[in-house]
């Protein structure tokens, strides 16, 4: 323990000792045995198992099932934490109790000086030995028998600082303990907030995955119905040509036709007429003729109608998209929060 800077800093060496010597719980002298903690803050056994026995309500003594526990140094609220042994598990500062027992040696050797006693105001030479309950102030027998206070109730002023004193200490570690009772609830928040953080992620993840696959979905589909119009578009693209390609030679035919029969006709002779006149002419003609008895297509044939695709429900079916509904979470708190109310 470092005492040194207070032993520097005050005029005398005992009272600075002391200072250093007093337990942040019970505002007294450590008792014995006392223990260190893991940051090097010591407190009374007594003190360090009530502060522990608070914050671990189920824990019940040792050897039993439960593993540990922890509590927050009441000096620096740094956490400690306790195998299954408790608070005996902590080491004994032997150094302290050392120097505790020989400051109560030298304490005692030493002649009590009058100044070191409170003293009565009103009597100088009487020390300040009772309590006055109906005031609720320290005085002297004087002033309870002559004095101020001789109406009042009054209590030994020992038994009374023992009351107040042990009041005091349940409050502190009653405020000790709600402190750890709030630290372990920010400490629930905390973690809550960081698990709301990583899930609401993975609902990300999981979304843009489902989205992503929808959205492949609809290209794979898109990229069907397009191979399926651009294969009618080949068929009757095909079937076309080929039409055009017969009448285009049923033309070629009749045009060769046309030019004949105008050479024939242009003869005047009866002999030289059917010395040019083919024999098989007008059985050409003839067969010419029936040009117009090829295949047609039939009106409307070109239009692709047949492959228009209706959106209309599936637009309505993504604006409708939304997330299931779930049933609204209990208040995981409620307990612990009025708790540190009261």
């Amino acid at each position: 323990m470092d005492f040194q800077a207070g032993i520097l800093q005050d005029g005398s060496p005992m009272e600075s000792l002391e200072k250093q010597l007093i337990c942040p719980i019970c505002l007294e002298m450590f008792s014995k045995p006392v223990v260190i903690l893991p940051c090097q803050h010591n407190l009374c056994r007594k003190c360090a198992n009530d502060v522990f026995q608070a914050a671990n309500p189920y824990w019940q003594s040792r050897g039993s099932l439960i593993s540990g526990g922890r509590f927050r140094c009441p000096s620096c609220r740094h956490e400690v934490l306790l195998d299954r042994h408790g608070v005996y598990g902590l080491q004994r500062n032997l150094l302290v109790e050392n120097i505790i027992d020989i400051y109560k040696q030298e304490c005692s050797s030493r002649p009590l000086k009058k100044g070191e006693h409170p003293m009565c105001k009103e009597h100088e030479d009487e020390r300040i030995n009772i309590y006055c309950v109906t005031c609720e102030v320290p005085t002297c027998s004087m002033c309870k028998v002559f004095g101020a206070h001789k109406d009042c109730e009054v209590a030994p002023l020992q038994t009374v600082f023992q009351g107040q004193k042990t009041e005091l200490n349940n409050c502190i570690s009653m405020l000790v303990a709600g402190n750890d009772r709030i630290q372990t609830i920010i400490s629930q928040l905390e973690h809550s907030c960081q698990s709301t953080e990583e899930n609401s992620e993975a609902a990300k993840r999981e979304l843009c995955a489902r989205f992503d696959a929808l959205a492949a979905l609809l290209e794979e589909k898109k990229a069907e119905l397009l191979q399926r119009i651009s294969q009618e578009q080949a068929d009757k693209t095909a079937f076309i040509q080929s039409l055009i390609c017969q009448y285009k030679e049923q033309l070629e035919k009749s045009s060769r036709l046309v030019e004949t029969a105008i050479q024939a006709a242009e003869e005047t002779g009866g002999a030289a007429f059917l010395m040019v006149r083919p024999p098989n002419l007008p059985r050409g003609i003839v067969e010419a003729s029936k040009g117009g008895r090829l295949d047609k297509i039939e009106q409307g044939y070109e239009s692709m109608d047949a492959f228009s695709v209706s959106l209309e429900h599936l637009t309505e079916a993504v604006h409708a998209l939304d997330f299931d509904p779930a049933e609204e979470d209990e208040e995981y708190f409620d307990g612990e929060e009025e708790e540190v109310e009261e």
